[in-house]
C-alpha cells in the first residue's frame, strides 16, 4: 500500500489503520460487522483530514525500477562530475550509492543515480523539473508515455536526440513534468445507456414511461416499431441515465518513433545561410582580442571560399567585449533572431546567455573556444568544438591500447609540472582491462639511460610514455632516448607524447622522426601539407601579416568552423544535426566528430587525431 501526503498526513493515516487492525485482532468473530463499518468510517475520516489540511496534489511517477534510483550506463569519456551535472545530483550522492566509483569508472558500468521526486504546486502546475527513466528491454515509447501519463510528443520534445537507435535498452530519457490538466482526468459523468426490456402483459406506453422516467417520444426514437403499438413479448430498448466514473486520456495512439519525429528529418532547405558571429574584438586582454580577430579573419576566408562554390551566406558580426552588456544588446537585435546559427562567446556569462537564447529561439549555438560541459549536458542547442579532457583522454587511451597492444610499455615519471594524472590513470585502467602489462620508472638524471635500457625489450617494440607534457619533461628523456636509438639498433623505440608537444616541434622535429614519436591531440595542422601551406600563404596575402604562433592556430580554427557549419546548413538545412554523421569536412587543423551527449543535451566534438613522425621524415595524421 502506498500513502501519499506530508509526513504528518502519512502518520495520521498509519495511526488510524493500526487502530483498526488492533480492534480487528482483539475480537475478530464478534466484531466483524462493526469492524467493517469502522474501517469505512476511518477511510472517510482520513480522506476528510487530508482535504482539510490543504494537501498539495502529487504527481506520482514510478520508474518501474528500484524505487528512488535509476541506472546510468557509463559511456566513453564520461566522468562522475559530468554524470552528476547531467542529472542534477551531487557527486557525493553518486559516490554514496556507488562507493567504487571514487577510484575509477569504466565504459559499460552501471551506476545507481538518485531519482528526484516531482510534486505539483498548489496552483496545479508541476514544477519545472524532469525525472529520468532507464529504458527497459522490449519497452516502447507508447508504453513509457502511458506509465508516466504524458504524451508521446511531450517525451520527444524533452528528448530532441531520441530516435529508434537511441531508444534502446539501457539508454536514459527525460520524462517532463507537465500541467496536471494535461494528465488523464477522472470525473463522474451522467451517461445514457440502453437496456433491453421485454414487454409484459397489460403494460402500456404510459406505465413504461413512468417506470423508466422517460418519454414516449424517446421510446419511439429508440424503437420505431412502437408507432404500431405495444405487444406483449416485444423486446425494446430503454434509454436509461446513469452516473459513472469516466477517465479521459490525452489523445494519442501507438506510433512508430521514427514516424513521430519525422518532421525533424525533413530537410528544410535554406536559400541563404544566416550566421551570427559574437566575438570580443576589443578586450582588455590584448592577446585574447588578437586571437578572436584572427578567428574572424579565418572565418571570412571560409565564407569567401563557399561563396565561390555558389553558397549564399549572410554574416552578421557583433563585438561583445569582455562583459555581458554588449552580449545582451546583441541578443535583442532582430538580425540575430533570424539566424540559423550563432557562434562565439568567451566568458562563462556570455556563453550562458547565448546558450539560453539559442534554446529559446530554436537556433543552433557553437562554442568554439571554451569548454562548457554542464551546458552541453542539458541544452540541446549547444555544439562544443573544444573537446573536453575527459573525452580526449578516454578516446586516446582506448586507441593507444589498440595501437600498442603488443608493445613493451614503460611509463616514466619525470617529476615535472603538467603531469597528466587523469590521462595516466585512465590509460592504466584501460590497459588492465585488455591485459596489457606495463612497467613504471622514476627519472634519475644520472642513471636514466642505464635504467631504461635494462627495461627495454629486443623481441618486442618498446613504447616510452612520460607522464608530463611539459617541455622540461621532454628535454629530460629526449637525449638519453636519442642516444639509445642512435647506438643500439636492436631496440625498436617509439616515444608517445601529449598535445603540448606541438609547441616544441621546431626544436625537436629531428628527434621525433628518429624516435618514431606519436602524440594524441584534438587538433593538428601539418605544416608540410600543401593545403596548410596554401592557406598560410593566402592568409598572408589577404591580411599582410603572419598568423599568431599558437596552438591551435585561430585563423585555421575559424576557417574549419566556418566551412563545416555553413556547409552543413547549406546541405541539410536548419535541422542539420539530424544528419550529423553524414557531414564531412577535410579539415586543415580541427576535425569534427560531433556526438550528442545524451537524449536531451547538446553535442560535443569527440574528434581525435594520432600524429606519427615517420623515420622517412613524413608526418601522418590519422
Amino acid at each position: 500500500m502506498k500513502i501519499d501526503g506530508t509526513p504528518e498526513q502519512k502518520k495520521a493515516c498509519l495511526i488510524v489503520l493500526l487502530s483498526a487492525y488492533a480492534i480487528f485482532a482483539i475480537n475478530f468473530h464478534t466484531m466483524r460487522r462493526s469492524f467493517i463499518l469502522f474501517i469505512i468510517f476511518c477511510s472517510c475520516f482520513v480522506s476528510q483530514t487530508l482535504k482539510s489540511q490543504g494537501t498539495t496534489p502529487q504527481v506520482s511517477f514510478s520508474n518501474g525500477q528500484d524505487g528512488n534510483i535509476f541506472y546510468h550506463t557509463v559511456e566513453r569519456g564520461q566522468t562522475i562530475y559530468g554524470i552528476s551535472t547531467m542529472y542534477g545530483v551531487t557527486e557525493d550522492e553518486i559516490y554514496r550509492l556507488n562507493p567504487g566509483s571514487r577510484e575509477y569508472i569504466k565504459v559499460g558500468e552501471k551506476l545507481k543515480i538518485p531519482q528526484k521526486e516531482m510534486t505539483a504546486s498548489s496552483t496545479g502546475r508541476v514544477e519545472d523539473m524532469y525525472i529520468f527513466h532507464t529504458i527497459q528491454s522490449k519497452e516502447t515509447l507508447y508504453g513509457v508515455s502511458k506509465q508516466y501519463n504524458v504524451t508521446l510528443e511531450q517525451i520527444t520534445k524533452a528528448n530532441p536526440g531520441l530516435t529508434s537507435q537511441t531508444f534502446s535498452a539501457g539508454k536514459i530519457i527525460r520524462i517532463p513534468a507537465v500541467e496536471i490538466a494535461s494528465l488523464p482526468t477522472t470525473e463522474i459523468k451522467t451517461v445514457v445507456k440502453e437496456i433491453e426490456y421485454k414487454i409484459k402483459k397489460k403494460e402500456t406506453m404510459y406505465s413504461l414511461c413512468k417506470r423508466f422516467d422517460t418519454t414516449s417520444d424517446k421510446l419511439i426514437q429508440y424503437n420505431p416499431e412502437l408507432k404500431s403499438g405495444l405487444k406483449a413479448g416485444m423486446v425494446i430498448k430503454i434509454p436509461v441515465e446513469t452516473e459513472e466514473t469516466v477517465t479521459t486520456y490525452p489523445n494519442q495512439n501507438e506510433f512508430n518513433i521514427d514516424a513521430l519525429i519525422a518532421y525533424r528529418n525533413e530537410i528544410q532547405k535554406v536559400s541563404v545561410v544566416k550566421i551570427g558571429l559574437l566575438l570580443s574584438f576589443k578586450s582588455s586582454d590584448a592577446k585574447l582580442a588578437a586571437a578572436r580577430t584572427e578567428f574572424y579573419e579565418g572565418f571570412l576566408m571560409a565564407v569567401d571560399s563557399l561563396k565561390k562554390k555558389g553558397v549564399s551566406v549572410d554574416l552578421t558580426v557583433y563585438d561583445i567585449g569582455d562583459g555581458v552588456q554588449k552580449t545582451k544588446e546583441a541578443l535583442q537585435t532582430e538580425a540575430l533572431r533570424s539566424c540559423h546559427l550563432i557562434i562565439g562567446g568567451t566568458t562563462n556569462e556570455q556563453i550562458e546567455l547565448m546558450a539560453a537564447y539559442a534554446l529559446k529561439n530554436g537556433i543552433k549555438y557553437v562554442v568554439p573556444f571554451s569548454k562548457c560541459d554542464k551546458l552541453t549536458s542539458e541544452n540541446g542547442a549547444v555544439f562544443q568544438v573544444n573537446t573536453s579532457y575527459q573525452n580526449l583522454y578516454s578516446y586516446a587511451t582506448t586507441r593507444a591500447c589498440e595501437l600498442f597492444a603488443n608493445y613493451n610499455v614503460i611509463i616514466v615519471n619525470t617529476q615535472d609540472k603538467d603531469e597528466k594524472d587523469l590521462f595516466i590513470r585512465t590509460l592504466k585502467a584501460n590497459m588492465a582491462e585488455v591485459h596489457i602489462s606495463y612497467r613504471e620508472l622514476s627519472f634519475n638524471e644520472r642513471s636514466f639511460q642505464a635504467d631504461i635500457s635494462s627495461m627495454l625489450s629486443t623481441t618486442k617494440p618498446n613504447l616510452v610514455i612520460p607522464i608530463s607534457g611539459s617541455l622540461e619533461a621532454l628535454a629530460k628523456i629526449n637525449a638519453p632516448l636519442r642516444m639509445i636509438a642512435d647506438t643500439k639498433s636492436n631496440y625498436n623505440l617509439t616515444l608517445f607524447g601529449h598535445p603540448e608537444w606541438q609547441k616544441y616541434t621546431n626544436d625537436y622535429v629531428e628527434d621525433f622522426f628518429k624516435l618514431n614519436a606519436h602524440m594524441y591531440t584534438s587538433f593538428y595542422a601539418n605544416n608540410l601539407s600543401p593545403d596548410v601551406q596554401r592557406f598560410t600563404n593566402k592568409y598572408y596575402r589577404l591580411y599582410k601579416k603572419s598568423m599568431i604562433v599558437s596552438y591551435p592556430k585561430y585563423a585555421m580554427l575559424g576557417f574549419d568552423t566556418g566551412m563545416y557549419f555553413i556547409s552543413a546548413i547549406n546541405q541539410w538545412g536548419s535541422n542539420f544535426e539530424d544528419n550529423i554523421q553524414s557531414i564531412k569536412h577535410n579539415s586543415l587543423q580541427t576535425g569534427f566528430n560531433f556526438q550528442r551527449v545524451n537524449n536531451w543535451g547538446g553535442f560535443v566534438n569527440t574528434n581525435l587525431y594520432f600524429v606519427r613522425y615517420n623515420k622517412d621524415h613524413t608526418i601522418t595524421r590519422f
